[in-house]
């Protein structure tokens, strides 16, 4: 095999891996993990099982990829993150219902002993939590009006933006996310 064929099977391969990925959020969004089968995966790119075996070979291998892949559409480099960008963030989650309820889904599911996305998850929010420290820290300081410090606010503001994703997810006409995330971050300046 000459390189260039070499290269061109590469390419192709992390094209099909890409695909995959999409499917697997189809399907977790429609079905949650546990109801998503690799072969309804499988189907739903016109792979055998054995063949999206080829390219992932576990359920748990392809779901970290899922996780992977949905955290890269949101990365912003490291201490760049702030408020108003978070309120952007929450904003741009709105256009997108499918992934907010596949990650919320796999989220809710983490929670279970045993389940194959709790490390990736635990690992996740103490990352988010420093992050979001960072951000909080260069608004106010190391206090918010409030008097607390940014690492404990931080758990907080995680929890509003996850909270409000589920409610949204559940009643998209009664729960304005964007406009109680803002309204939120204006309660966090005040004294």
């Amino acid at each position: 095999m000459s390189y260039r064929d070499g290269m061109s099977a590469r390419v192709r391969s992390e094209e099909r891996r890409a695909e995959i990925v999409r499917a697997a959020l189809e399907v977790i969004a429609e079905r949650g993990y546990r109801g998503a089968s690799m072969a309804a995966i499988a189907e739903r790119v016109g792979l055998t099982q054995q063949g999206l075996l080829h390219h992932f070979p576990t359920k748990d291998t392809l779901l970290v990829a899922v996780l992977e892949e949905r955290d890269k559409w949101d990365a912003v480099p490291a201490g760049t993150w702030r408020l108003d960008l978070l309120a952007s963030l929450v904003e741009y989650n709105a256009m997108r219902p499918g992934i907010v309820q596949t990650f919320s889904a796999l989220l809710g599911e983490s929670v279970t002993e045993g389940h194959p996305a709790r490390e990736y998850f635990t690992e996740r929010y103490g990352r988010v939590r420093e992050s979001m420290a960072q951000v909080l820290r260069t608004e106010y300081g190391d206090r918010l009006p409030s008097g607390l410090t940014p690492e404990r606010v931080a758990p907080l503001l995680i929890a509003v933006m996850d909270g409000l994703q589920y409610q949204w997810l559940l009643d998209p006409e009664s729960v304005d996310m964007p406009g109680a995330f803002r309204d939120f971050v204006t309660l966090l300046g005040e004294d």
